[in-house]
């Protein structure tokens, strides 16, 4: 009987055990199953790591800081550069950076434009010369070498649109607008004139001196302090990697602020005599547009457009017409955006007289000293064929339209000119050579074909941008100093 009787008991008190066991553990996968449901921290923001290079292509501006007489090649030549380059948003190579190159060639002339620059009284006509640049020194001293292909450029004069263009009414955001891009202009124009300043121009003196050289028959050549070329990379700069954080990207893409101005280079070229309307254009950004301490556009973002107008140069000296509108602008990677924009000025070869509109429109304008030159010339050539011309060259004393033959063969034949005419004393000479300036001055300023407008590759370029949405108030755009790293670079 304790036998049959205890079993029960000790089944009992086992049950009683295993629920009193379970229910714990069924208290704790609860208290485990609460933890679970709690929201997990956000996760820490990494930093984007970005190259910083210079893609091969990449053109650098630089300057001849001092004459250059050119006399063999491998003669060394050295500059500076006249423009910032950035990679993203960053600072790499800032303006006045040293260049350091050579003088790779120097073409002969050929048969046909000796001959005719002989009949110009010139027996020394210019020779092409070809120039690399190899080596860059930074700030620090640090020394970076690199190879190129080197191209003229204009001069980098960067021509605005004329303030007195013909006035609009406008809303007052519009007004606004049309302010922070007239202090904008004011800013780049002040850039561009300390950028001057780094080059060591020549004196007035000089300036004569050089001026009565190139009267000469036969004379040097030299290529001019200030002479800029394009230094095309053949291989890309490698200047590390830099961290930034993603709140200092959150801006990107967004709506440029109306009034905003950017930099930008012509990726096409473009001239009156081949460009067609409907012509795809492309530019490429090459400083970042910063405002608010907010990177809107990096270097590198593309804005395109298209040929509205084009008109080439006809005979009777008609010059070329050229109007272009850019209307897209897309971030490196990122998704394209309608914008509203205007030409706000362009780079120029000094004394290359081209005009803009604010629609975006260029043409060559004729410098009206054409009339007062080529009045002069046919003048010489009737007083020097008038009967009285030579009367006093028969005198005894002669000497009488001394000044008259020198002028007329001046107007001809430069220097070669005034010298025959000062010689041979004669109406029939001087009569020839200013019949022959006379008729040449004709030509080219009235009856020879105009000139065409022409938009080379790598031309810089000065870009307003705008939103298409009238009620955008934009504040102020911060553009970044070409000597200070923008913001948003990490260190």
């Amino acid at each position: 009987m304790f036998h049959i009787g205890y079993k029960p008991a000790l089944w009992s008190g086992f049950l009683l055990l295993a629920s009193l066991c379970w229910g714990q553990t069924l208290k704790v996968r609860s208290s485990e199953t609460t933890v679970k449901d709690e929201p997990a921290p956000p996760p820490t923001p990494v930093p984007v790591k970005l190259e910083m290079s210079v893609p091969a292509g990449t053109p650098i501006k630089v300057a001849l800081d001092s004459e250059v007489r050119i006399r063999r090649v491998g003669q060394p030549i050295h500059g500076q550069t006249m423009e910032p380059v950035y990679a993203f948003d960053k600072l790499l190579i800032p303006v006045g950076t040293t260049v350091t190159g050579k003088i790779s060639g120097i073409d002969a002339v050929g048969k046909k434009r000796t001959t005719l620059e002989a009949m110009d009284g010139n027996f020394t006509p210019e020779r092409a010369v070809h120039v690399q640049f190899d080596e860059l020194v930074m700030g620090d001293g640090q020394r970076l070498p690199i190879q190129t292909v080197a191209s003229p450029a204009p001069n980098g004069i960067l021509r605005f649109v004329p303030a007195n263009a013909k006035a609009e009414k406008k809303s007052k955001v519009e007004d606004a607008a049309s302010r922070k891009v007239s202090e904008a202009r004011q800013r780049v124009r002040q850039q561009w004139s300390d950028l001057k300043k780094q080059i060591h121009e020549p004196g007035k003196l000089h300036k004569l001196k050089r001026l009565a050289i190139a009267q000469l028959p036969v004379r040097p050549q030299y290529l001019d302090a200030g002479t800029t070329f394009n230094a095309d990379l053949q291989q890309p700069l490698d200047f590390g990697s830099e961290s930034i954080q993603p709140e200092n990207l959150s801006e990107i893409g967004t709506p440029p602020p109306t009034g905003s101005i950017v930099h930008a280079r012509l990726i096409t070229a473009l001239s009156s005599a081949t460009s067609k309307k409907g012509d795809t254009v492309e530019a490429v950004i090459t400083e970042p547009l910063v405002a608010s301490d907010h990177l809107i556009l990096p270097e590198g973002s593309v804005i395109r457009g298209s040929v509205t107008q084009s008109q080439p140069a006809r005979r009777l000296a008609r010059n070329g017409q050229l109007r272009i509108l850019f209307h897209e602008v897309a971030p490196p990677n990122g998704v394209e955006q309608k914008v509203v924009t205007s030409l706000e000025g362009v780079a120029v070869a000094n004394g290359q007289h081209l005009k803009l509109d604010r629609e975006g429109g260029a043409q060559v304008t004729t410098p009206r000293t054409r009339y007062l030159t080529t009045g002069i010339q046919v003048m010489l050539a009737a007083a020097s064929a008038s009967p009285d011309g030579d009367h006093d060259l028969h005198r005894g004393g002669g000497g009488g339209d001394l000044g008259g033959s020198a002028a007329n063969g001046a107007s001809g034949f430069r220097f070669v000119g005034v010298a025959i005419g000062l010689v041979a004393r004669s109406r029939i000479v001087a009569t020839g050579f200013g019949a022959y300036g006379a008729a040449n001055s004709i030509y080219y300023h009235f009856l020879a074909r105009g000139h065409d407008v022409l938009y080379p590759k790598h031309m810089g370029m000065v870009i307003g941008l705008g939103t298409r949405e009238a009620n955008h108030n934009a504040a102020q755009p911060a553009q970044p100093d070409p000597a200070q790293p923008p913001a948003g670079a990490g260190n």
